[in-house]
């Protein structure tokens, strides 16, 4: 009896061997996998950007996580994910990763998401963050921007027709096909203004990229905070 309870003291004191015990005992039985954490998503679907943005025409230059200071903003700084600078103007890209229908207008303030939640318009909040760029570019403020809202492909958009036309300076577009819209807008630009050549020169596009690049606030602290305050704002 007292070797019973003796085998059951030390059961109870070392729960995972005897869980690994019953494991190992029963093969067959089903593996729970680990998730994949909500930072790494994300890190993943900045790497497929940046893949496609290595993929612009030569002569282009582009940023990617900008924190840049912005007074008309609450935390007081904007975070722009992509810039993208070329001779006919900048690009603004907003990434997005959600997962379902994103239903919404260019004019609502918050689009749904396969009817279960809301999202603040991604266009209304790109603004912001293209007057927070144009806020530090000094003599090219009034350089033309287009803005970009990109989304992973599992999702599907029920948007704004025009939002999906090359002619529109506000696009929608799967991350997979990022480089090939800007090209195409590129190309509508250079049809535009024929015969007028580059409306932005390589060293105006290095001045712009050296200009935003020093703006660019890369303190840990300081970022941590913005986050913060973004997510209690949310």
């Amino acid at each position: 009896m007292f070797k019973k309870l003796l085998s059951l003291f030390i059961s109870a004191k070392n729960p995972v061997k005897k869980k690994s015990a019953q494991a190992a005992s029963n093969p067959s039985a089903p593996k729970t996998r680990p998730k994949v954490k909500s930072t790494r998503i994300g890190e993943l679907g900045e790497h497929k950007i940046n893949i496609q943005l290595d993929q612009l025409p030569q002569g282009c230059k582009y940023l990617s996580d900008l924190l840049l200071t912005n007074p008309k903003a609450r935390s007081g700084y904007s975070q722009i994910d992509h810039v993208v600078i070329t001779p006919l103007g900048m690009f603004v890209i907003e990434t997005k990763n959600y997962n379902g229908e994103i239903k919404g207008s260019r004019k609502e303030k918050n689009w749904r998401v396969s009817n279960r939640f809301d999202m603040y318009n991604p266009f209304m909040q790109n603004y912001g963050h293209i007057q927070a760029v144009k806020g530090h570019l000094g003599g090219f403020e009034g350089i033309r921007a287009i803005s970009i809202v990109s989304f992973t492909m599992r999702c599907r958009f029920s948007v704004n027709p025009e939002l999906r036309q090359i002619n529109s300076d506000e696009l929608i577009v799967y991350d997979v096909e990022l480089s090939e819209y800007i090209q195409r807008k590129l190309n509508r630009l250079q049809a535009q203004h024929e015969g007028e050549g580059p409306g932005y020169s390589e060293s105006d596009i290095q001045s712009i990229y050296d200009v935003l690049k020093k703006a660019n606030i890369t303190y840990p602290a300081v970022r941590a905070l913005h986050i913060k305050h973004a997510k209690t704002a949310k």
